[in-house]
């Protein structure tokens, strides 16, 4: 099921759709693990119903994905596939993104990232590139799973405006003029949105993105 723009439905008509389409249906070093045959009962909580119906509010364009779980401990539950981050704003190179983190990432572009870019650069943001969300990796440098391995994680990487212009971490998070402004101000926003937040000042495996998880509570570099 693909969930697009436009009126919302009647709230119990959506939920049975989403549960019917359940039915039918970079941080780290990949440890090339496969999926195995588990997937987990369709049970859709309260919780992700509503999470559901906010993302719609939103206006971001999704899939709600079926739960599943892999070998080497890595899974997705209560995932989407989103399309956009809401109101036609595209994002690119997003695979499953659980519920929770989808929400938070539609509303910090909305409500952060395009009053920034109209504010800094002056102009509207049309694109947001990442560099992915779920992969069954460890985290860089250690044997524990990074939130990637949880659908759990998004990296971003670069934002282009309607004028054209490419603000990218690598070429603007020290450039000293308005692409750094922007990109400072809207990590800042995301320290208040997601549970970790990482930037090229955490450490060198991060000079080119951004990490957005949900897990910590309001951990900041």
């Amino acid at each position: 099921m693909k969930i697009t723009m436009g009126k919302p439905p009647v709230a119990h008509h959506f939920l049975a759709l989403v549960i019917l389409s359940l039915a039918l249906s970079a941080c780290g070093i990949s440890d090339g693990s496969r999926p195995s045959e588990s997937r987990q009962p369709v049970v859709t909580s309260a919780e992700t119903k509503q999470c559901f119906m906010e993302l719609q509010t939103a206006g971001v364009s999704f899939s709600p994905l079926p739960s599943q779980s892999f070998s080497g401990g890595c899974s997705q539950i209560g995932a989407v596939k989103m399309m956009d981050a809401g109101y036609r704003t595209e994002v690119t190179n997003l695979g499953p993104v659980r519920c929770e983190l989808a929400n938070k990432f539609a509303a910090w572009t909305e409500y952060a990232v395009k009053r920034a870019a109209r504010q800094y650069l002056g102009s509207e943001l049309v694109r947001i590139e990442t560099m992915g969300s779920y992969s069954c990796r460890n985290i860089a440098g250690s044997n524990r799973r990074s939130e990637h391995s949880k659908a759990n994680a998004i990296d971003v990487s670069a934002f282009v405006l309607a004028d054209g212009r490419r603000i990218s971490l690598t070429g603007n998070w020290r450039d000293g003029g308005a692409g750094e402004q922007f990109l400072k101000v809207i990590h800042k926003s995301a320290c208040r949105r997601f549970g970790t937040v990482l930037s090229p000042d955490y450490n060198a495996d991060h000079y080119n993105h951004f990490h957005f998880d949900m897990s910590g509570n309001g951990y900041c570099r």
